[in-house]
């Protein structure tokens, strides 16, 4: 596939881990438009490549993501006041949707892994972008902030749907009333993050869990197996999870993938599985479908 190219984000990818830098150094990685689009489309871009088998996210500089661009003052979060391409875009039924929405709704459909390496300030929504993706490390510098209503706004990016799953509903409501900025450790001890690393650390450590991922499993039951765990953190009964991994197993036990397997570990050897995630990925939600924005 020929590299795809992007205005606020830096894309690579080595031996089968895509790495996605947040690349505004100079705004603190602050979130705008175009990032919005560009990290969208690079999720769109890890899902068609069968050579990416985990997406590790990290910011350039000093910070992660320091929250929205304020630059447009005032009027940041006021979308008939801005008006234009942007409020037509994203309209529907004349509500605006929200671009930390529309991003975190992408991360959670994506086929593959992904892997949060904070390596500094996560403010508004540096944090809501990230308890949609799968494994959340942080450097010992980094800082978190849901300063919502410090702005006289709410929490977005559908992160009262995730935060109370990472946190508990206590912990996050202490953090979103309060809106104050947490360092790393208070993350960690909560739940948030999966561990602490100094700083030179971070990215090495986000690349042996991804190289752990791309080097041992089958891509096709890994994309299986992030759907089950997500799709069923709201499901309402047992017997939905039932429904779809009976219908994994029955398609998965069938593969090439099954097969080799049993067959590599019983010759006591690396795996090579055949199947592909672009083609090979079986419809096991045959009843399922997505909400519409309404």
């Amino acid at each position: 596939m020929s590299a795809p190219t992007f205005e606020t984000i830096q894309y690579a990818v080595e031996d089968g881990v895509a790495t996605v830098t947040l690349n505004r150094p100079e705004k603190l990685n602050a979130f705008n438009t175009q990032m919005m689009k560009d990290l969208i489309k690079v999720f769109d871009v890890t899902d068609a490549d069968d050579a990416v088998r985990a997406v590790i996210v990290t910011g350039a500089g000093r910070a992660f993501c320091a929250g929205a661009d304020l630059s447009a003052g005032a009027q940041t979060f006021d979308y008939e006041a801005q008006g234009g391409q942007a409020l037509a875009e994203r309209q529907r039924d004349g509500v605006q949707r929200d671009g930390g929405g529309l991003l975190t709704l992408r991360i959670f459909d994506s086929l593959k892994p992904v892997i949060s390496a904070c390596n500094g300030a996560a403010v508004g929504v540096g944090v809501t972008m990230q308890l949609a993706m799968d494994i959340r490390l942080a450097s010992t510098e980094a800082r978190y902030g849901l300063v919502f209503a410090r702005r006289g706004l709410n929490p977005e990016a559908a992160s009262s749907w995730f935060l109370p799953r990472l946190v508990g509903v206590q912990t996050a409501l202490e953090w979103c009333y309060t809106g104050r900025i947490f360092p790393a450790q208070e993350a960690h001890e909560k739940g948030l993050v999966r561990s602490l690393h100094a700083p030179d650390d971070l990215l090495p450590a986000a690349r042996a869990i991804a190289r752990e991922i791309a080097d041992n499993t089958a891509p096709v039951s890994v994309a299986i197996t992030r759907q089950l765990i997500w799709r069923m953190a709201g499901a309402g009964h047992p017997m939905e999870a039932h429904m779809a991994d009976s219908r994994g197993i029955q398609a998965r036990g069938r593969s090439g993938d099954a097969r080799e397997g049993v067959t590599s570990f019983l010759e006591k050897r690396p795996p090579n599985y055949p199947d592909k995630v672009s083609s090979d990925l079986p419809d096991i939600w045959p009843h399922w479908q997505a909400p519409t924005f309404r």
